[in-house]
């Protein structure tokens, strides 16, 4: 579970992991070696004192950058396959190493405070996790960046601690109850359709125990008569397991399960994002399942939701809150067909991984 979770939230610090040649010449690069040595010597310093260890685990901005500038060098650059190169994806590594150190290590509020986070956990409990977390971190593992710094392992111990493994949850996503329609896109001919997919945004409950939420299930009725009329071959559902915070029911699914009862949606026409935990995600997650299944992202595909979300989407503020929460745009929206369509254009940049939000990565 920890190699599955450390690949999937920080894949260059995973690849340097497994390549130990090229771990030894990082280390050994002066700048590199000085700033491991003032981070081992902060975490000493705090003896016993785990809270003390939680915040030496957090890495500064100076030693952030003498990471990344010195991974930026050709020698290093090729453990990364970033759109932006390797210094980018260390910055947002060591961001998402941090966010969750704040958030389960240190009880700092998450970005989606109501969802995410540890929750109100018992303090006997949150020395517990920290202790596992420090022991866990301690304990040699085979192909990781231990050798470098524990903090990436520490991260996912608490994560782990947390029970919010979600991010691996349904690997690989080519498979399971998306093989049929991973299977039908292979042989289809896109040109054939106005949309290449439509986009069925997640609405989660608030209730305990309730699987779908009334703004959900009318997605799933407007998404069904839409797709009758035969613009897509395909049915996106995006949601995770969000709303109400531990629940056991994964959005995407339970929409899913909906379209194929209630309404007759074959399974080859229904494909799941089981991990967006917001509307940024939800486009985010859904352009790369269309990435992955060989969709031509030049083709729009159509977001279907309630007006109010609708509306959300188009407004400028959307745009504002993409390059906010994951620093670019993960398409374009274009024009509102009605108070519950709107066109959206995929953009490759949904392609780039960042662990910020190690729930839907």
């Amino acid at each position: 579970m920890t190699e599955s979770l450390s690949g999937r939230l920080f894949p260059l610090l995973d690849t340097l992991g497994r390549d130990p040649a090229a771990l030894d010449a990082l280390k050994a690069r002066p700048e590199v070696a000085t700033m491991l040595q003032a981070r081992a010597a902060r975490r000493e310093a705090c003896a016993q004192n785990l809270v003390c260890t939680a915040q030496a685990m957090v890495w500064t901005a100076q030693e952030t950058e003498a990471l990344a500038r010195t991974l930026a060098d050709a020698a290093q650059a090729s453990a990364s396959t970033a759109d932006d190169g390797a210094a980018a994806q260390a910055r947002r590594e060591i961001e998402g190493i941090n966010t969750v150190v704040r958030t389960y290590g240190l009880g700092q509020p998450a970005g989606y405070a109501q969802i995410d986070g540890a929750g109100m956990v018992d303090p006997q409990e949150i020395q517990s996790r920290l202790q596992a977390a420090v022991w866990l971190a301690q304990t040699p593992r085979g192909n990781s960046a231990q050798g470098l710094d524990p903090s990436a392992d520490f991260a996912l111990a608490l994560l782990d601690g947390s029970d919010r493994t979600d991010a691996i949850g349904f690997e690989p996503l080519t498979g399971g109850l998306n093989a049929p329609a991973m299977k039908r896109a292979k042989s289809l001919d896109w040109k054939r359709w106005r949309y290449s997919a439509m986009i069925v945004t997640g609405v989660g409950p608030e209730v305990e125990g309730m699987a779908l939420s009334p703004f959900g299930k009318y997605h799933l009725r407007l998404a069904a008569n839409r797709f009758a009329s035969g613009d897509a071959p395909f049915i996106i559902v995006t949601g995770g397991r969000a709303h109400p915070r531990a629940t056991p029911f994964t959005e995407a699914v339970e929409m899913r399960k909906a379209l194929m009862t209630r309404y007759g949606v074959p399974a080859d026409a229904i494909l799941i994002e089981p991990y967006a935990r917001h509307t940024t995600t939800n486009l985010r997650n859904a352009t790369r399942l269309l990435m992955t299944m060989g969709a031509p992202l030049e083709k729009n595909t159509l977001i279907v939701c309630n007006p109010g979300q609708s509306a959300a989407i188009s407004s400028p503020q959307f745009v504002q809150r993409n390059l906010t929460e994951l620093g670019y745009e993960p398409g374009k929206v274009g024009q509102r067909l009605s108070p519950t369509e709107l066109e959206f254009s995929p953009s490759p940049l949904s392609a780039r991984v960042d662990p910020r939000d190690p729930l839907d990565p």
